[in-house]
């Protein structure tokens, strides 16, 4: 469906010149001034030289004119050198200050943004579309204004000079505007398909570096390659299609000027005979008509500039029109150092409505408890841990923790209380002692050290090329998968965190490297409210409470030994293990 020109998103986006109009404004005044003054005097001048100084032989008249012009010349030139110039310096502030506001903003969204939306489409956001309102943003403004106040000048002069061939000449205006106005439509139209498909071809792309390993397994690369092609052929077809219309806008202004310029000698030649006109006057009235034509071509460049920037502005918009589905409260507490008692009251959550993922929720953890969540694929355990991060909100009850209702606090003072070590671990691009140190930024270099000894990763660590300085690309794939947990555990130890969350985390480690976390385990749970998600049972033997989930249901509760001796779910779920790693042997 066509979006119409939305003229209250071009204003919003002028917004981000307003903390430099103080800058800009001197910029456009000077600029305007000068340059137009400079660019409208030549042609008159030119008209002096000829009907005076050459009609009368006059040569110091032709030598002052001369001189007189190559001056405006230079001004001419010094004038645009510095309006480039600075605009350029204001206009990179105004895309730094866009980029900023949307990573900004995009940082304070919540999970179920992130859930709706390929990495690609985000990424897409903060680097193509914002780079697309540079030009306009930059140049385009002021020479809009640049643009507009040289065509009044020049209509003025036009008819002071020769009201009636000036109104002859005006007169093709109206007609290009005719002309193009269904063109314009069609090109505003095509600039947003664009966009479109270059957002959904980026996002393939990003999903295809991300599943490279994947697509190289299963030898998928050859029907990787022909979904790409075809969606890179629809793109090209797109952007083909508005570049051909952006080429078809330029001749209909050259055809427009082309019969004025007829005009211009057919009417002016008789003008001339009939003495109404000089020759000097016909020369100023052509060189006028090449100076009117001009900023009219530029402002016929720039609405197909502003045609790509709404397209990609529609875009970054509805990003920044976003608003978190977990937020904080008008004026939220902040919470204090906190002992760790969490309790879950009647919890009712669902990620798609009508598809509850906990019914009802009923579960409580003193401080310094160790519980265990154990269940099949689906069963809620993930959920009721994103639900005490306060990832997400419950559709029903609420979480406590230390008696504040988390959604009366502030997200800092809980998340910041809260260390959490996934089994898909994330390592960023920088040395291991950086992603160490992500869990604490002000932690010294032997904090990071002693966190590391705690969990066993010194070791491996002093035996790489630059130890804790060595550097990481992306995701960390120069580690093992077993290396990358072992720096996720020190990284959530040196944050220190009151309650910590295990979520498979011991699940890519070898059994030799397992049993040197959990010894690890016992003296950083110590003190501690400690979550543990596990589907290998052996590792959650010692867990104060375990709780056994069922389709967002809470099936059975107590220690290991309790459930054992019950014989239920939880006693199935350890024999049919116990009697699959029988089997492996």
């Amino acid at each position: 469906m066509e979006k119409k020109f939305d003229w209250n998103q071009l204003k919003r986006m002028g917004s981000y010149l307003k903390p430099y109009r103080k800058e800009l404004l001197p910029i456009i005044l000077v600029t305007m001034i000068l340059g137009t003054i400079t660019k409208l005097a030549v042609p008159y001048l030119i008209s002096l030289a000829i009907d005076q100084a050459i009609f009368n032989g006059d040569g110091n008249q032709l030598m002052i004119l001369a001189c007189t012009m190559l001056a405006l010349y230079i001004v001419q030139w010094l004038v645009n050198n510095y309006r480039i110039r600075s605009v350029n310096v204001i206009g990179q502030k105004v895309i730094y200050d866009l980029r900023y506001h949307l990573f900004s903003h995009i940082q304070q969204l919540s999970f179920r943004f992130f859930d709706k939306r390929p990495a690609g489409s985000v990424l897409v956001r903060v680097t193509n579309d914002v780079n697309s309102l540079q030009e306009l943003l930059t140049h385009g403004v002021v020479n809009l204004m640049i643009d507009i106040v040289q065509l009044i000048g020049i209509v003025v002069i036009l008819l002071s000079l020769s009201p009636k061939l000036g109104l002859a000449i005006i007169l093709t205006v109206p007609l290009m505007f005719i002309v193009s106005t269904s063109l314009r439509t069609r090109m505003r139209r095509a600039w947003q398909d664009v966009r479109v498909k270059q957002s959904r071809i980026n996002s393939h792309l990003s999903e295809c570096i991300q599943g490279i390993r994947v697509t190289q397994a299963f030898t998928q690369e050859k029907e990787n390659i022909n979904y790409f092609n075809d969606m890179n052929q629809v793109n090209k077809k797109s952007w083909d299609k508005a570049s051909m219309l952006n080429q078809t806008f330029n001749p209909i202004i050259e055809l427009t000027g082309a019969i004025g310029t007829c005009i211009l000698f057919w009417y002016g030649s008789h003008l001339i005979e009939s003495k109404e006109l000089t020759i000097g006057m016909l020369v100023a009235f052509a060189n006028y008509i090449g100076n009117f034509w001009e900023p009219i071509n530029r402002l016929g460049q720039m609405y197909q500039q502003l045609l790509v920037a709404m397209a990609s502005s529609e875009r970054i918009f509805e990003f920044l029109d976003e608003k978190p589905t977990v937020g904080e409260r008008e004026k939220p507490e902040t919470m204090p150092l906190i002992e760790g008692n969490v309790r879950f009251e009647r919890i009712v959550f669902e990620y798609e409505a009508g598809r509850p993922a906990l019914k009802g929720i009923e579960l409580e953890a003193k401080a310094g408890q160790s519980i265990a969540l154990v269940g099949h694929t689906g069963s809620g355990k993930s959920t009721i841990i994103n639900l005490l991060c306060r990832f997400y909100d419950p559709v029903e009850g609420r979480v406590l923790v230390d008696g504040y209702d988390i959604r009366d606090v502030t997200l800092q003072s809980l998340r910041s209380q809260v260390g959490i070590v996934l089994q898909d671990t994330f390592i960023f691009s920088g040395s291991i002692r950086d992603n160490i140190r992500f869990g604490r930024l002000e932690a010294t270099d032997q904090e990071v050290e002693a966190a590391a000894k705690a969990v066993h990763a010194h070791d491996f660590i002093s035996k790489l090329p630059d130890g804790y300085d060595t550097q990481v690309e992306e995701r960390g794939n120069v580690l093992s998968m077993g290396q990358r947990q072992l720096i996720s555990f020190a990284r959530a130890l040196l944050a220190n965190p009151r309650i910590l969350i295990l979520d498979e985390a011991t699940a890519s480690i070898d059994t030799e490297t397992e049993l040197k976390i959990q010894e690890a385990l016992k003296t950083l749970l110590v003190g501690r409210t400690s979550f543990i998600i596990a589907h290998r049972l052996s590792t959650i033997r010692n867990a104060d409470k375990i709780v056994v989930l069922d389709h967002g249901s809470i099936m059975e509760e107590g220690t290991h030994d309790e459930l054992m001796r019950r014989g239920g779910i939880y006693f199935g779920l350890v024999e049919a293990q116990y009697k699959f790693l029988s089997e492996a042997v």
